[in-house]
């Protein structure tokens, strides 16, 4: 081999191994993008990665480790407690039921003013190692000497109200001395939501409003203690108790509360099975250069995608509820102008575990649409360490799903349901 031929074959390979070297520069930079863009998710759905977790500052910690169901001592604990406390927690079907012909529909949801500041973490912990504490006697909590109520505390207590569910639900009742007329919404002080329900002259039970010549005997207030937001500290709850206290002096009837300590003891089971479930899986398509806003909305609403007016595109289910969604990858708002307008990397399609009916088969549909997505618009479906995504890797999403949502069903909280809409808001 002459030398001529020696250098050129010694130039060629140094030429090759440059461009093998500059693409995988590339794609390293290709892939830190990326990374960059992806400011919404946490890390994966499975192996040694995380879900997204959607309680607020909550992450989920080692997802395949996670027990799948409730452990049986404290259910059991739990239904011990309902049980031990009849005087106080009415004993009804822990599932909430279907409001029955005659009563108000539960759609009427009163928000409550005046948020108290949430707890911290470390305030929260404090609560749960520290001694258990009573609350201090209501004035209201007293009968009044040689005055009969309209009815009975207790009696109410033992009502199963459609409205309410005794898990998550912290129940005020106030029997009244007289008659009364609801002129205006009561203030109660809280960062969640409450329900008033009014038991009319008739004995009939339905959301309370300021109705003239509508008169009431009792009323019955929930708090919703459980949210995407946590569970209510002793403290605010023995707050709401107070705010109780004030509504039944206005309205001049005695006050029956849920213990505090008992209410606790069944809520955080529940509690800690909701931070547990409620994830979204998050699957982005990805572009090695750029999408026109104006091909991207044409190609989702061809799947049947709609854009909502938060700034991402939905996809309804039979029910005209979203099942799923789709956002961009650094959680800034779609909307019309700049879909018009401007070129994107690609999106992130969302599966809500908590709000998703039938997750099996509707995980099938969704990954049916990433799919169809990637193909017509020429994306690549990676994770969010922007690997490609495998089939093992879909098979093991699919089975997290399925193991979530049937621990929703074990407590007969149904996924997609009006219960979890209320657990999960």
């Amino acid at each position: 081999m002459s030398d001529s031929v020696l250098i050129v074959l010694v130039v060629g390979a140094a030429i090759i191994l440059a461009v093998l070297a500059y693409n995988i520069y590339q794609e390293s930079q290709y892939r830190k993008q990326l990374r960059d863009q992806f400011g919404h998710a946490n890390k994966d759905a499975l192996l040694d990665s995380q879900v997204n977790s959607v309680r607020d500052g909550a992450e989920a910690q080692s997802v395949l480790n996670t027990k799948a169901m409730v452990p049986e001592p404290e259910a059991d604990k739990a239904a011990d407690a309902v049980a031990a406390q009849a005087e106080t927690i009415f004993t009804g079907e822990n599932a909430v039921p279907e409001a029955s012909e005659g009563l108000v529909a539960e759609e009427e949801i009163i928000e409550a003013v005046e948020p108290v500041p949430a707890a911290n973490s470390e305030e929260i912990a404090a609560e749960n190692t520290t001694e258990r504490t009573q609350m201090t006697p209501l004035s209201r909590t007293v009968a009044v000497k040689g005055r009969k109520t309209l009815l009975d505390v207790h009696d109410m207590s033992k009502q199963p109200l459609p409205w309410f569910d005794v898990r998550f639900d912290y129940l005020a009742y106030i029997a009244l001395y007289e008659p009364k007329e609801l002129h205006a919404m009561p203030r109660l002080s809280s960062r969640s939501r409450f329900r008033l329900v009014g038991c009319t002259m008739d004995d009939r039970y339905q959301i309370a409003e300021p109705i003239p010549s509508v008169y009431y005997q009792g009323f019955v207030v929930g708090l919703q203690a459980i949210s995407r937001s946590g569970l209510l500290t002793h403290e605010e709850l023995a707050h709401f108790g107070e705010q109780a206290n004030r509504f039944a002096e206005q309205m001049d009837g005695q006050l029956l509360l849920t213990d505090i300590n008992t209410f606790l003891d069944v809520a955080r089971p529940l509690d800690e099975l909701c931070a547990r479930v409620d994830q979204t899986i998050a699957i982005h398509l990805v572009s090695r250069s750029n999408v026109s806003g104006m091909e991207l909305r044409t190609a989702v609403e061809k799947q049947g995608f709609e854009l909502g007016h938060d700034g991402a595109f939905f996809y309804a289910g039979s029910d005209g509820e979203p099942l799923f969604n789709i956002v961009t990858l650094d959680n800034t708002p779609f909307t019309s102008t700049l879909l018009a307008n401007q070129n994107y990397r690609g999106f992130s399609m969302l599966f809500d575990i908590v709000h998703i009916p039938n997750g099996e088969k509707c995980f099938d549909q969704f990954m049916d649409m990433a799919v169809k997505l990637s193909s017509q618009l020429g994306l690549d479906l990676v994770n969010d360490k922007v690997e490609e995504l495998s089939t093992e890797w879909l098979r093991e999403v699919r089975r997290y799903v399925i193991d979530r949502q049937k621990e929703m069903k074990q407590v007969e909280l149904e996924p997609g349901s009006e219960l979890a809409k209320r657990l999960f808001s």
